[in-house]
């Protein structure tokens, strides 16, 4: 399960649903969307040469970096790169959709104001966290 799109959106909703209440309130407002993979413009700039390296991205400002002064702009958008997450779990054996779940706790951890370090931080401090963690990135 999980390879089509729709299949593949429906563990996305799956995985939201199982991240602790608090946090789905402050992501209400980001854009979560599931695209093939990543596009040439996007690998460009983050000097990434093949697309199956990058499982998900986050475009926005994080909140830690808003302000209630700021001017609205583009809605905050996390990309997941299904086909890079599908590859990403079939060579590694990680199910689906504990793969599809990191990489979007990842990136709307990088919406709610965690570094790479901090995130990496807390998941070495959890016992139920595998030690193989893909690779995403925030824009």
């Amino acid at each position: 399960m999980g390879r089509d799109q729709q299949s593949f959106e429906q563990l996305m909703d799956e995985a939201f649903n199982r991240i602790p209440e608090i946090f789905r309130d402050a992501c209400l407002n980001v854009v979560i969307r599931a695209e093939d993979i990543p596009s040439n413009e996007v690998l460009d700039a983050l000097g990434i040469s093949n697309a199956y390296h990058l499982l998900g991205l986050y475009h926005g400002i994080s909140l830690a970096q808003k302000s209630i002064l700021d001017l609205p702009h583009q809605p905050d958008i996390v990309d997941l790169y299904r086909k890079p997450i599908i590859a990403y779990s079939t060579a590694t054996g990680i199910p689906l959709s504990e793969v599809i779940q990191h990489v979007l706790v990842h990136e709307l951890g990088h919406h709610l104001g965690f570094s790479d370090a901090d995130m990496e931080a807390i998941e070495l401090s959890r016992d139920d966290i595998y030690d193989t963690r893909p690779y995403s990135h925030q824009k």
